[in-house]
């Protein structure tokens, strides 16, 4: 596949998911808080490690990529 179409999809879904998170901020609230997303909160310290909602990110993105080849 050329690189300019996948520029074209990928700026697309961005533009999407730009749209959804300006109208509808409450739609995306699960994403980083999903179980096995890593929180540790004390005083004057905070760690976090979105691995799960990571692992779904990269997961999407390579059947998104896997089904425009």
């Amino acid at each position: 596949m050329e690189p300019g179409r996948i520029l074209l999809f990928i700026g697309l879904f961005l533009v999407l998911l730009g749209l959804i998170w300006l109208y509808a901020p409450g739609l995306l609230n699960w994403f980083g808080r999903l179980p096995g997303d890593i929180r540790i909160e004390r005083d004057g310290f905070r760690f976090y490690f979105p691995l799960t909602s990571m692992l779904l990110v990269s997961l999407l993105l390579s059947l998104f990529l896997r089904w425009f080849r």
